[in-house]
């Protein structure tokens, strides 16, 4: 497979990477001389606000003694002249007085950071509603209003989840740099500017303000970029336009790059930073791992579920597929909308076609006639902070019951069923205005197990009119069901031009034998993004050096090289050093893994994942005790962990320990129905210690729940034949062969 030609257009951003490197922040107020009209839409805004001192023009939350109380903890915030202070719960559980150092946003709520010693500053969980009280606002409330959040919780005020350097400061200041210190354990963190800044989006400004001076003078260069790293603004000269008798409006030219967008995806995107040192106009996914459309993020049709800001959402839809951009609608210094109401739709929708009762079947003025009613569905984030879908989707109320997906209809008329809506479609638009096959259908398919998942998962792959983000989330779920009818569908993904598909696809090869993963995904070793090369790496880890060339072998290295430094970068994180300790043990350096698995534990106790990966660890050298007495402290920390239980089960059995390892690995089957390997695992153990029906019940629900799990299917047909039960066998064997075009093998024995 030849990767060199690939053409990387989607992302593409035409940049001067060097001129990054040169160039320095200058600070906001440089620019302002220049820009006075920028600055003045920019002031006021939330970027503007994004942070700020704490003091008495900032500060929005009643401060004169007033007191919040919520799981029998008192909070009383306070002030003494310049400074607000907090009486609130610690890390210790008991009362503490702090000082608020600065505000964080400023509407619809406010929060608050605590600064401590170690550098780090923390999110206080009470923020304060600064809606009118006419809206319900003017009062304090807790983020998690309907869970108990004890001192030692991670989602606790003092908390890794609410760790302002790691998980907000990127976002809310200019020129953020981290700078956490392991040896020390503390943060250094520093900006330039303390909020979204222009240098936040435009990139270091120190040769842009020299190529001005020149200017001013006569003597500058011509230079397209104007002393900038990238170009952020479309340079196509295109435009917005309407053909003669056409109700939505063309780009007299395609835009000239995606930079935009990708700048502004930086923070309006669920993601991870993995990666100090961001290069502007460079992809989003070289510094981020941007998440796919995962079932706890998003609906199965591509709605949003969880708070996953804009980013996500807009790649899906048609709008960003036809060249719109964010300052399309916004202007992107005051953050509002360039118009009001139906009316910036109106700029590209011609209202006469659109804003009327013959489209939307409302009546003019209502809120059901707003555009956004139906096409950008509202959901409510952090208890009062109303985000809109920017997928732009047509409701489409004939999935909602096949895929358990929500719809804009609905979201109304709370007292109708789907199909009452999905019948009032066919009706003004007619039965083929709005229907057919949704790429929803697929990823529903491949989240539930579905007999036809891998047929339906491929369709998306290779259908180009699907978004990249729903072919990256196909692929990924592609590994599930990969057989030689699919693997054509990864091997035209890890070519793709899309970084986001190339992940996925580099992610799914570790399902794959290595001696056809190798020569499939040893070539991203070398990809241009960032993300797609760590991916390409965590699935080749573990195949014998047999397998790779040497040149090859200098890939995996140079990689291994790079995945330390992103461990290194995120090493205020639990999970950051799980990982190290995942990449030492592959690598067979058990002492390294141990230290990182117990920097992991130690920055965050209740991390259970470290604590399983030290227990196989602690299998893998014979240490079957230390495993056990692992496990055990997970539990203690997290008794519903069935990953744990199931780790514990498995490290019972190995001790001969049969009775106390059926009831762990029963508690792991109870706890994690929608992972079938927790049901195999049991089965086996039933199966093998004398109780078959019982193995055989188990099997037949965990099939109900996923039918398209090939162990599962396995093991029922080997089980029912070793019962005698040879029609059955066949049965089984029959479905085993449609699902993997081979026959049943017997499952091994734990």
């Amino acid at each position: 497979m030849a990767i060199v030609g690939i053409l990387f257009f989607v992302m593409a951003v035409p940049a001067r990477s060097t001129e990054t490197a040169t160039a320095t922040f200058v600070g906001g107020k440089e620019c302002v001389s220049c820009h006075e009209e920028q600055a003045r839409l920019w002031r006021g805004s939330h970027h503007a606000l994004a942070m700020q001192p704490a003091d008495a023009e900032t500060v929005r939350g009643n401060f004169n003694r007033a007191t919040f109380v919520k799981d029998s903890v008192t909070s009383t915030f306070s002030h003494r002249g310049a400074d607000y202070n907090v009486r609130t719960d610690g890390a210790d559980g008991k009362p503490h007085d702090y000082r608020v150092a600065y505000t964080f946003g400023v509407s619809p709520l406010q929060q608050y950071l605590i600064g401590f010693p170690d550098g780090r500053y923390q999110a206080l969980g009470i923020a304060w509603d600064t809606r009118p009280a006419g809206e319900g606002g003017q009062r304090w409330f807790h983020l998690y209003p309907n869970e108990h959040v004890p001192h030692d919780d991670v989602l606790h005020w003092t908390g890794p989840a609410q760790n302002w350097n790691y998980m907000c400061a990127d976002c809310h200041s200019t020129n953020l740099k981290k700078n956490y210190h392991p040896r020390g354990e503390r943060f250094d963190t520093t900006w330039s500017d303390v909020d979204v800044s222009c240098e936040a989006c435009h990139g270091p400004g120190s040769r842009h303000v020299e190529w001005a001076r020149r200017a001013k003078r006569g003597a500058a260069e011509a230079d397209p970029f104007r002393g900038f790293a990238f170009q952020l603004g479309d340079a196509s000269g295109g435009a917005w336009a309407f053909a003669p008798d056409a109700p939505i409006a063309h780009r007299t030219k395609p835009p000239s790059s995606r930079a935009e967008v990708e700048t502004c995806g930086r923070c309006h995107a669920r993601r991870a930073q993995i990666w100090s040192d961001y290069q502007f106009g460079q992809p989003l996914a070289q510094t981020y791992r941007v998440a796919l459309l995962d079932p706890e993020l998003y609906h199965a049709d591509g709605q949003i579920k969880d708070e996953v800001y804009e980013y996500g959402s807009f790649l899906q839809s048609r709008m960003y597929q036809a060249g719109v951009t964010c300052s399309d609608c916004h202007d992107p210094h005051s953050g509002r909308l360039r118009a009001e109401g139906n009316a910036v739709c109106g700029r590209c929708h011609q209202p006469d076609h659109y804003d009327r009762p013959e489209h939307h079947h409302h009546p003019n003025g209502t809120v059901a006639a707003r555009c956004v009613s139906c096409h950008m569905i509202e959901r409510t984030y952090m208890v009062v902070d109303g985000r809109r879908d920017h997928s732009f989707r047509v409701p489409r109320p004939d999935l909602s019951a096949r895929l358990r997906t929500p719809n804009a209809c609905n979201d109304c008329h709370t007292d109708k069923t789907p199909q009452w809506a999905a019948d009032a479609v066919a009706q003004w638009y007619g039965p083929n205005r709005v229907g057919g096959w949704h790429y929803g259908e697929a990823l529903y398919a491949g989240r539930t197990w579905r007999l036809d998942a891998e047929t339906q998962l491929m369709r998306v792959i290779d259908d180009p009119s699907v978004p990249a983000i729903a072919r990256a989330t196909a692929v990924s779920l592609l590994a599930r069901y990969l057989t030689p009818r699919s693997l054509p569908a990864l091997r035209r993904a890890l070519g793709d031009g899309d970084p986001l598909v190339r992940r996925a696809a580099a992610e799914a090869v570790a399902a794959l034998d290595p001696a056809i993963g190798v020569p499939l995904a040893a070539p991203l070793l070398r990809d241009p993004v960032r993300t797609v090369r760590l991916e390409a790496l965590a699935s080749l880890l573990d195949a014998p050096p047999s397998a790779f060339s040497s040149e090859q072998r200098r890939a995996v290295d140079d990689e291994i090289a790079e995945y330390r430094a992103v461990q290194d970068y995120n090493a205020d994180r639990a999970e950051a050093n799980a990982n190290l300790g995942m990449l030492e043990a592959r690598l067979g350096n058990p002492g390294a893994a141990q230290a990182a698995f117990s920097t992991a534990m130690k920055l965050q106790p209740s991390f259970v994942p470290a604590y399983v990966q030290l227990a196989d660890l602690f299998r893998s050298l014979g240490k079957e005790a230390e495993a056990e007495e692992t496990l055990r402290r997970a539990l203690r920390l997290a008794p519903d962990a069935a990953n744990a239980h199931e780790a514990l089960g498995l490290t019972l059995v190995r001790q001969k320990r049969l009775p106390e390892a059926m009831a762990e690995l029963a508690t792991a089957e109870q706890l994690g129905p929608d992972v079938p390997r927790f049901a195999y695992v049991y089965a086996v153990a039933l199966h093998d210690t004398g109780e078959p029906q019982r193995a055989l019940a188990v099997l037949r629900r965990a099939h109900d729940r996923a039918p398209a799990d090939r162990t599962i299917v396995a093991a029922l047909a080997d089980y029912e034949r070793a019962a005698g039960n040879e029609t059955a066998a066949r049965e089984w064997a029959a479905v085993l062969e449609q699902l993997t075009g081979a026959p049943a093998a017997r499952p091994g024995s734990q």
